[in-house]
């Protein structure tokens, strides 16, 4: 290491239990996407503590905090990103009581790792010896759940997308973005590389109308929409062979709402579904064979059905350069206590919006630990919290140092490399392309009397 870095790393050490209490009390405080007002607040307080301006309001409650003014030094600009929001998991035993929420995502240190970055960043020598400009970005609402709220939100044209960074791409929050550098957590291992392949996704919300009636005395005057909505299921069931191999397809799902009283025949249904693929053409061709099972069964009990289709996530796009991340890898092993390393570079099923980024720049990705039980479980526990948020915010920073450095030479090696595979405009075609919104009336039959 050199001067610098060391300088970074004590920065960082001298306050371990400011930021390990940070992480605490964000754990402590969950919030639901485009919900997260008291997570993004104390992001900004943190960010003013250290001589910033963060702005704030975008896409709702993501806010971004320059650590120079916009243009002062020559070079580009680096993302250092953390996620807001949390999941909706109430019987995790820390979830937070007036949300419901719990953060089983890991997302708190992610958070939690920018804010101990900042704080090393922001010194003035070390800021003086990197080149052009850091970004300390809080993205809201990455896990796609809470999708009425949503949903809604469209409706009101507040909110364009689902995804917090599709959002804010879509605001044009990251127009003055070359390089992102991201996280995620990963119980088991100490750190390592997440840098694979991942399915994208496209969501969609199904409403089934039918007719209510008494269950029991007149059943016959009914049109059950449950039923229809149960006829889904199956139907989409008998899709699955259908599907290649080598599309990682999953289709997944649930009823949100499935009825008022176990004696009224149910009028109304709603389901939830994910359809995930490989590419873009894999999950373009599975919704549409979801669509195809939710008409079918609609028609088959008469019932109506609307099916909103919400753009979800794009695929993640693998970084060749990963020499940064490796030599910080090996600084961290040196010291002796974590060692223990595990790479994520080959494709997962899981989605996330990092995806979007890395569809547009060059994403550099990383994992730590500190956590044990599962991901989206309520069995998730914080068990080193040095390692799950000191750890973290040491890795970011000095990432985001040697990418900087030089004049940044790294990160413009990076972005050198790096082939988008959509410009901005393509991208925003490809994601309205993907919202819809089909209603189909109910037929019912003449009701028998007599």
């Amino acid at each position: 290491m050199d001067h610098i870095e060391k300088k970074i790393c004590d920065i960082i050490e001298s306050r371990k239990d400011e930021i390990m209490e940070f992480g605490r009390d964000i754990f402590c405080h969950a919030e639901l996407g485009y919900k997260e007002n008291r997570t993004s607040a104390r992001f900004v307080e943190e960010m003013k503590k250290l001589g910033m301006e963060p702005e704030t309001g975008l896409a709702i409650t993501g806010v971004k905090s320059y650590l120079r003014e916009k243009g002062s030094k020559p070079g580009p600009t680096l993302a250092v990103i953390g996620e807001l929001d949390a999941l909706p998991i109430p019987n995790h035993p820390d979830s937070w009581a007036e949300t419901g929420a719990s953060h089983c995502c890991g997302h708190n240190a992610q958070l939690t790792g920018v804010v101990g970055a900042a704080m090393a960043l922001a010194d003035p020598e070390v800021a003086e010896a990197m080149g052009g400009n850091i970004c300390f970005m809080a993205a809201p609402a990455e896990e796609f759940v809470d999708i009425e709220y949503k949903g809604r939100l469209m409706k009101e044209g507040k909110l364009g997308y689902g995804g917090g960074k599709c959002e804010l791409i879509r605001i044009g929050a990251f127009d003055d973005v070359d390089i992102a550098l991201g996280h995620h957590i990963m119980p088991g291992a100490d750190y390592g590389l997440y840098n694979g392949s991942s399915n994208g996704f496209v969501n969609k919300t199904v409403t089934f109308k039918g007719r209510a009636a008494h269950a029991a005395d007149a059943p016959h005057k009914g049109i059950d929409a449950l039923n229809a909505a149960t006829a889904a299921m199956v139907n989409i069931a008998l899709q699955q062979e259908s599907f290649r191999d080598q599309d990682t397809v999953r289709v997944h799902g649930f009823i949100s709402d499935g009825g008022t009283a176990v004696n009224v025949i149910a009028d109304d249904v709603k389901m939830q579904y994910s359809v995930r693929g490989k590419t873009p053409e894999a999950y373009r061709d599975a919704a549409l064979k979801v669509d195809r099972s939710l008409r079918a069964a609609a028609m088959a009990t008469g019932c109506g059905v609307t099916i909103e289709t919400m753009a979800g996530y794009m695929s993640c796009v693998p970084n060749p350069c990963t020499d940064v991340l490796e030599s910080v890898f090996a600084d961290i092993a040196a010291e002796g206590k974590y060692t223990k390393r595990r790479d994520l570079c080959g494709h997962t099923t899981g989605s996330d919006d990092f995806g979007d980024v890395a569809t547009l720049m060059p994403l550099v990705h990383f994992c730590t630990g500190g956590y044990t039980g599962q991901l989206h479980n309520p069995d998730i526990r914080v068990e080193d919290p040095y390692l799950a948020y000191v750890v973290t915010a040491k890795i970011f920073a000095l990432s985001a140092y040697r990418l900087m450095k030089n004049g940044a030479e790294k990160a413009l090696e990076n972005i050198k490399a790096y082939k988008p595979l959509m410009t901005k405009e393509e991208y925003l075609a490809f994601m309205d392309s993907m919202q819809t919104t089909e209603v189909i009336e109910p037929e019912p039959l003449p009701i028998v009397e007599g």
